[in-house]
């Protein structure tokens, strides 16, 4: 069953909107998206634009054991995943929002992920990580920084728009991060052991 597009109109009016968080404390792993996309604004689910290639790596790599739709969204928290964003206001392209705007979702970002402390922080997007969290030498994989306790990924973001990765390769380096999400036990924050 398809989902009707939505009018010229509809997307416009969405432009700075938002899109709920899929969140729950002790996440494995919490995708964080760059901002919402129009469409997404507009039907409320994360990484909804036609051509988005994030529901079917995720099936791919394994994180799902079939492709959810994004109306389905709610289901990743039974699979102990959920998805949040840097910036959480709409734009048509995510080159809409300027260096500050990321800087300042970053910074709400490690709030967030303090608050929620999943075990991996996967942001799909190296160059908005570079810029949300001041690395600019960043590359996509795992990172030497943590946030306490939660491990950073960065992944190939999955927009259409990204033709240097194949949904083939994007789902091979997801399902690494799924490997290690699945295998790694629990990590404990310095200073903090097991009582």
């Amino acid at each position: 069953m398809s989902v009707p597009l939505p009018s010229p109109e509809e997307l416009r009016a969405a432009r700075d909107g938002f899109v709920d968080d899929i969140v729950a404390p002790g996440l494995s792993v919490l995708f964080c998206g760059i901002n919402p996309s129009l469409m997404s604004a507009v039907t409320g689910h994360h990484f909804a634009r036609p051509g988005n290639r994030f529901w079917p790596v995720l099936r791919l790599s394994g994180f799902t054991p079939r492709q959810l739709a994004p109306a389905e969204q709610h289901r990743l928290l039974s699979y102990g995943l959920g998805i949040t964003n840097v910036v959480a206001r709409a734009t048509a392209r995510a080159d809409e929002l300027d260096p500050a705007e990321l800087r300042e979702g970053g910074r709400l970002l490690r709030a967030r992920t303090a608050r929620l402390r999943p075990r991996w922080l996967a942001v799909v997007g190296v160059t908005a990580y570079r810029t949300a969290f001041a690395e600019p030498r960043a590359r996509i994989g795992r990172q030497e920084r943590t946030l306490g306790a939660t491990g950073i990924w960065v992944l190939p973001n999955p927009s259409g728009l990204n033709a240097h990765w194949t949904a083939r390769s994007m789902a091979e380096e997801y399902g690494r991060l799924r490997t290690i999400a699945h295998e790694e036990p629990g990590r404990e924050e310095p200073g903090r052991g097991a009582p």
